[in-house]
């Protein structure tokens, strides 16, 4: 698999782990298994887990869970990683009863780092420095306590202790942000306040720019179809996008990456050809905004929603995480009310005398695919209300038996006027 990529650090994914400690002969009221990434695989070489595992269970979660590691993209002298300076303690299981001795540790991070999650020691040892490392500050962003994992009620333990889950932040447009998987912890039973972070990802498509509308040679109108259609596309990870046909690991494996595309071209939306000796007002009626619906059903599918940050139902994906599309590639700069409903757009220009005109909004059809070429869920129609493209006739014909009317002194021609029912949302340009 590839690994994913952010400014210099690489972030790939396993779902193979090793068994650290459970508390099984512990009176605790609740089940705990720890667990710590495993990167003995050729593909994960050099790859660092970020934190160990905690899970509410003893069920063995390899191949049924899966985690985020790192590593560096420049091998020899990169500086996304570091190992941390030193471990603080943060609870032991000494009383407990349990059937071996465990501690747990946070990592204490160089200046310009962070730690991500709590590392396991041997024993009452401290953990190797080589167990985990810390990322580079501008590579996260600030994340939040989530939901209780565990803690040590009834253990017999001297110290509260308490693990949490990690919540991302809201995404920004053109951005994605991933809890790892790890845990943190806290020796008190109440939700702690703790400073800690989610990796970040860009979801940002390099969009092209579309051909102009078709010329017009003469007064005959255009064909519907007769426009030139443009590619763009978007990058997903894998942990973005709910597939109704895979688990969270076949994802990983056979799909890290989907590709959200959007191709482009010109709708016709009005034609006039004004056989007229003076300019004429010519009014179309056209339609803005998704038509079908089908892009409720891509968010209740696959959870990838094209109005708005996602996911749209955050427990039904594997790992934590917030996404939000570029709005200029999801036509959302200006106002996302298109996407819920279609709406006439009226349009209004002057044509000159023995000219035609043909006016133009852009169509987008969107479709999400797999690396494999094959398509989830259905595709996406919008058209694109925001601005209107004019094609116009490059010659004046004469009227039938008239003579060539006298060159006079240009007048000022009425701007393009367009309108529509919601007029705040309508701030078009001709």
């Amino acid at each position: 698999m590839k690994p994913l990529q952010f400014n210099d650090l690489l972030i790939s994914f396993t779902s193979e782990f090793l068994p650290l400690w459970n508390d099984k002969g512990s009176s605790a009221h609740e089940a705990v298994g720890l667990w710590r990434p495993s990167m003995t695989s050729d593909a994960l070489n050099p790859f660092y887990a970020l934190g160990d595992i905690a899970v509410g269970h003893y069920r063995n979660i390899n191949h049924s869970k899966i985690v985020a590691v790192v590593s560096d993209a420049n091998k020899v002298d990169g500086t996304a990683l570091r190992a941390p300076v030193d471990y603080q303690l943060v609870w032991h299981d000494e009383g407990t009863g349990a059937r071996t001795n465990f501690s747990i540790w946070r990592p204490l991070a160089p200046e310009g780092y962070v730690t991500m999650g709590l590392v396991c020691g041997v024993g009452y040892d401290k953990p190797s420095r080589h167990a985990v490392r810390c990322v580079r500050e501008d590579l996260v962003v600030t994340a939040q306590v989530g939901e209780l994992i565990w803690n040590d009620k009834g253990s017999g333990s001297a110290n509260d202790f308490s693990a949490w889950s990690v919540i991302p932040p809201g995404a920004s447009p053109g951005e994605a942000y991933l809890a790892p998987g790890t845990f943190l912890g806290s020796d008190s039973y109440a939700k702690p306040s703790i400073e800690t972070y989610a990796l970040r990802l860009a979801l940002t498509a390099q969009l092209s720019d579309l051909p102009p509308p078709p010329a017009l040679t003469g007064p005959e109108s255009p064909a519907v179809d007769d426009t030139t259609s443009t590619l763009q596309v978007c990058e997903l990870p894998w942990f973005c996008v709910k597939d109704p046909e895979l688990t969270a690991v076949e994802q990983s494996q056979s799909s890290p990456t989907y590709r959200l595309e959007r191709t482009d071209r010109h709708l016709i939306a009005g034609f006039g050809h004004n056989t007229e000796a003076t300019s004429q007002p010519f009014m179309w009626t056209a339609t803005k905004g998704e038509l079908g619906g089908h892009a409720k059903a891509l968010a209740a599918n696959t959870s990838v929603d094209l109005s708005k940050e996602w996911p749209v139902y955050p427990h039904a994906l594997e790992l934590n995480f917030s996404a939000h599309l570029d709005r200029d590639f999801t036509h959302t700069q200006r106002s996302a009310k298109g996407w819920s409903h279609a709406s006439p757009l009226e349009i209004i220009t002057y044509v000159p005398p023995n000219k035609a005109v043909a006016a133009y909004l852009v169509h987008s059809e969107y479709c999400l695919v797999r690396q494999d070429g094959s398509q989830v869920s259905g595709t996406v129609s919008y058209t694109n209300g925001d601005h209107i493209y004019m094609s116009e006739s490059s010659d004046a014909t004469p009227l039938p038996d008239e003579a060539p009317p006298e060159v006079e002194a240009p007048q000022a021609e009425p701007d393009l006027e367009v309108t529509g029912h919601d007029l705040i949302d309508n701030a078009l340009t001709p």
